[in-house]
């Protein structure tokens, strides 16, 4: 059964907005007394936290679809809905956000670090909100917004301070498991090391963290072996420890060449030619391997690596070793720039900023935007006067007068936001805005052909005038 993961895709979805609320205030003797809907509740989001104590993806592997509660719609007597709840997903140090496409989008290192995956949507006015002195009782209110979705990436990177590296079998696991407390799985057969183990260690004043990644072979920077797989948690080690087998059974293999092709790949992979190195001599406990040992070590420190002759099974060497790694971590926390308090950083938009963008395509006028989008989201197009309430706020925006400038005429088609959650109309111009233009609660005289109901209910209002008179006209004497 699988107890490590490192790498997940995970589809995220936050709440929705909940619906504002159209309705009007009734009592006793008072049957029309004012717009009294109230607000929707915001969504949910969704947000990622470090958790130190958590250090695998394997709960988002087994269930990678996670969404958030959408927020409650208003009611009437200007009650507002509930906001939603935040749906929050704790996930190891070290792991770092993408999109599909590879772009990293957060890095999150340090206990508590938060990122919002996926931001819930707002919800919508009511009626009592929307009132104003040209329009005292709006016959609408305004939807939620769709709260954000998609597909993230979340790929974990150590954070360690040594990374053990070596072909299968090189005795990092013993290694590991003799220099700290940690106990990895160790046998005498290639790729016993799954997952990477993590370490601490303790050499005087420092402590230190210690990893041994998963054994390399060649061609692992391609994705064979665990290649791919586990290159990943080496990127935030400090230092690479080599550790070379003295003892192999395998003829065509000796330390010197595991040493090259372990760099080989290590530089195919990229990215770690900066890192100091050492070279751990392994398994001199055994009379071959002490004489190989010696053989090898001249060469090794003439190529300019700092060289150790340890064994995890009679413990030489190992204190040497540790506080030599010691040494390279606390200078390289040394020099490592000092964490500075987050700082604030406000982004004013420029005072020519519209906001959005008029394009002309083939054969339509795309508009894209923020608040025309938004806008579109939340707008209840089955009723005319919000409608209406829409092509004076886009209106006011300028979104007209730059259609024009565009070339855009009457009846051209006309596209408000991407692709996938556009809305097409036929573009109509604005002559003129307010509250005279309106008529019944739910309409809008601007619309030239009005709704079935609303045509309906215009019928029977004219034959119950006829009718009030010709009861006002009869005179039961004549």
């Amino acid at each position: 059964m699988t107890t490590f993961v490192d790498r997940v895709e995970l589809n995220v979805a936050a709440g929705s907005g909940g619906h504002g609320c159209a309705s009007v205030h009734r009592e006793k003797f008072k049957p029309l007394g004012g717009p009294d809907g109230g607000n929707g509740g915001r969504g949910g989001d969704v947000i990622l936290v470090v958790d130190q104590s958590v250090t695998t993806l394997l709960e988002y592997h087994h269930s990678p679809h996670r969404k958030a509660t959408s927020g409650k719609p208003g009611e009437g007597g200007n009650r507002s809905g509930k906001d939603g709840s935040d749906l929050v997903l704790t996930v190891p140090d070290g792991t770092v956000v993408l999109d599909k496409q590879g772009d990293v989008l957060a890095d999150l290192v340090g206990q508590g670090t938060t990122f919002i995956a996926a931001q819930g949507g707002r919800g919508g006015l009511g009626n009592a909100a929307l009132a104003s002195a040209r329009r005292k009782a709006p016959g609408f209110a305004l939807l939620g917004e769709p709260g954000h979705s998609g597909d993230i990436v979340l790929e974990l990177k150590t954070v360690a301070d040594v990374a053990l590296v070596g072909y299968p079998s090189a005795g990092k696991s013993s290694l590991i498991s003799v220099l700290s407390a940690a106990k990895p799985k160790i046998a005498d057969y290639p790729f016993t090391t799954l997952v990477p183990n993590l370490g601490v260690v303790t050499a005087g004043s420092t402590v230190y963290t210690i990893a041994d990644v998963p054994g390399l072979i060649p061609g692992a920077s391609e994705g064979k072996g665990l290649g791919l797989e586990f290159l990943r948690h080496v990127e935030r080690c400090s230092v690479l420890v080599h550790v070379l087998d003295c003892a192999t059974l395998e003829s065509e293999r000796d330390p010197a060449s595991d040493l090259d092709v372990i760099e080989a790949e290590l530089a195919q992979y990229g990215g770690l030619d900066d890192r100091p190195r050492l070279i751990v001599l392994n398994k001199v406990d055994i009379p071959d391997g002490q004489d190989l040992a010696d053989i090898i070590r001249p060469d090794l420190e003439a190529r300019g690596y700092q060289v150790f002759e340890v064994s995890a099974v009679s413990r030489l060497g190992l204190k040497e070793l540790s506080y030599a790694l010691a040494g390279i971590v606390a200078e390289a926390r040394a020099a490592k720039p000092k964490d500075e308090s987050t700082r604030i950083v406000i982004r004013p938009k420029a005072v020519d900023d519209a906001g959005f963008t008029v394009t002309a395509e083939e054969e339509f006028y795309r508009v894209l935007g923020e608040k025309p989008e938004r806008w579109v989201h939340q707008t209840d197009f089955s009723n005319d006067e919000a409608v209406g309430y829409l092509a004076d706020r886009l209106n006011r925006l300028g979104v007209e007068e730059a259609l024009m400038k565009a070339g855009a005429r009457s009846g051209d088609e006309v596209v408000i936001g991407g692709a996938e959650d556009a809305v097409v109309f036929d573009w109509e111009p604005t002559l003129a805005a307010g509250a005279e233009m309106l008529g019944r609660r739910g309409e809008d005289h601007r619309f030239e052909a009005p709704r079935p109901a609303a045509q309906r209910r215009r019928e029977r209002d004219a034959e119950r005038d006829e009718a009030q008179q010709a009861y006002d006209g009869f005179d039961p004497f004549d």
